[in-house]
């Protein structure tokens, strides 16, 4: 009953009211800002490699471990299980649809860290910035109460829900490849968490700082080695996306159509562009543009979802492993050990670092939220109880836990999306300004 209930609100909302939101604020900032997420690709790099490395203290927060921070956030289950489950549920079609709510989402993502430095404020301490949506929807709209009901949305959409997504995943993942209990799992997850939430946001961002690249680069080279290896099935594979995306079935019947709406969905959930998680870290970091902060932002949802996730589903198919029959959640895992059986372990260690370093982001972001809705004090006792959450997530039955995490996400989006086309003409004269020194 319980998930027959949550199936109709995902209904109501991702026929339309998401839909129209995120495709048509990308549409918009990519045209208002003449495609900054394409213009300036290559200096998107550059600002966070000329900060990769910078020693912090405290609370201190570099553009490269605001990246990293965002990056780990976004990066995890729907890299991997999250795909398998958008090729099952709208077939090979919505991976295309994956790919375009990426490259027009990169320009909200673009508008979303811009205004994180806009109205970010300094800590009590003086020891470096709290920012987030929370923060432009009180300073730059003047509305408390919506801001602080907008941190609380977040606070248990991240603190809760989502952190049952990646503990459920990964004790799925372990009962399968291992044949671990799952309570089990649930426990040391829980241990591990409460190892590096407890020792304050600093180690979150110094943690995630050397563990994104890392598991990263192990699953991009794993993953490639088995691409090369089925190379001849790519154009095959390319072939299939691209049909099924505009087969008139797959994409008008049933409303939007399967392959739209899935794409749409684990697109959104992969990569978190207009949802209000990037302003958590970027709205922390020191530098010397707000609009530096911006392409910055742009970065994330590029690596998200056009490469790892990109890599994930020409895995899945290259293999034919989309066909296999197999679970959704371990399906990529599984694509891992056709070539080699011990890849499916090594395709198993890179989900659990994807969902560890994601507890860790949505835990930076919960903490952010609670802090302005409860302060400080009560954001310190709540670290001690956010780990003790996967134990839960651990053991809950999947449908319900991916179904709840479509809500949530629905939910916030929209007082998110609205708030960033009212305050658009602030970061259009801040863009104006960077673009008059830059394009020259």
């Amino acid at each position: 009953s319980l998930n027959q209930l949550i199936s109709t609100i995902n209904g109501f909302l991702w026929s339309s009211v998401i839909i129209a939101l995120l495709v048509g604020a990308g549409f918009y900032f990519t045209v208002r800002t003449r495609a900054v997420q394409i213009r300036y690709f290559g200096r998107m790099f550059q600002l966070i490699a000329h900060t990769a490395g910078r020693k912090t203290e405290g609370n201190e927060v570099s553009p490269f471990q605001a990246f990293c921070v965002s990056t780990a956030s976004r990066v995890g289950v729907g890299n991997i299980a999250g795909i398998a489950i958008a090729i099952v549920s709208g077939g090979p079609g919505a991976i295309f649809w994956m790919w375009f709510i990426a490259v027009i989402g990169s320009a909200t993502g673009f508008v979303e860290s811009t205004l994180a430095q806009l109205y970010k404020v300094p800590r009590e301490d003086g020891n470096g910035f709290r920012g987030g949506p929370a923060y432009y929807l009180k300073n730059g709209l003047g509305h408390r109460i919506w801001a602080a009901l907008f941190a609380i949305l977040i606070s248990v959409t991240y603190g809760m829900i989502y952190n049952s997504v990646q503990s459920n995943t990964i004790s799925l993942a372990l009962n399968h490849a291992l044949g671990l209990d799952r309570m089990m799992v649930g426990g040391v997850v829980t241990v591990l968490a409460m190892l590096v939430i407890c020792g304050g946001m600093g180690r979150v961002a110094r943690v995630t700082e050397w563990m994104v690249p890392i598991m990263a680069g192990i699953y991009i080279v794993v993953a490639l080695g088995i691409m090369l290896y089925n190379i001849t099935e790519m154009p095959h594979v390319f072939y299939i996306i691209l049909r099924d995306a505009f087969d008139w079935q797959a994409v008008f019947g049933g409303g939007m159509g399967a392959a739209v709406l899935t794409g749409f969905k684990r697109g959104l959930f992969s990569n978190e562009a207009g949802e209000g998680t990037a302003p958590f870290a970027h709205g922390c970091s020191i530098v010397p543009h707000p609009v530096d902060e911006g392409i910055t932002g742009v970065a994330e949802v590029f690596i998200d979802t056009l490469v790892i996730c990109s890599i994930t589903a020409l895995v899945v198919g290259t293999t034919g492993m989309y066909t296999s029959g197999h679970p959704a959640t371990v399906m990529a895992l599984e694509s891992f050990g056709t070539v080699w059986a011990p890849l499916k372990h090594a395709g198993t260690f890179a989900l659990l670092i994807f969902c560890f370093t994601t507890l860790m982001g949505q835990w930076w972001n919960a903490a952010k939220s609670f802090t302005y809705a409860f302060g400080e004090n009560v954001t310190s006792k709540l670290r001690y109880i956010f780990p003790f959450l996967c134990i839960i997530g651990a053991t809950t039955k999947i449908t319900v836990v991916w179904s709840l995490q479509d809500v949530a996400m629905g939910l916030v989006v929209i007082p998110n999306m609205i708030a960033l086309a009212i305050l658009w003409p602030q970061v259009a004269a801040k863009t104006k300004e960077y673009f008059a020194t830059h394009d020259k």
